[in-house]
């Protein structure tokens, strides 16, 4: 699987949780849903820092990394 096939996971994924979430049927396991949410924006900021430390432009996206990584702790608390 590439970067690319993965994001699409990832976008997958994100849309299937959405939908989940607009039809609650109790908040049992929503301590469980903020671990692995957070978990997965550590994910994604690790690998939005990966990818742009091995392009050689320079980083656009140091900003984003940081605000993933901080609500990633926020959900994590």
């Amino acid at each position: 699987m590439n970067e690319y096939e993965a994001s699409l996971v990832i976008k997958s994924g994100a849309q299937l949780l959405s939908s989940a979430s607009s039809d609650p049927r109790s908040e049992e396991g929503y301590a469980a849903v903020q671990a692995n949410i957070s978990e997965a924006l550590e994910c994604i900021a690790e690998a939005l820092d990966n990818f742009e430390a091995s392009s050689g432009a320079p980083s656009r996206s140091t900003g984003w990394v940081q605000d993933l990584r901080r609500v990633a702790d926020d959900l994590g608390e």
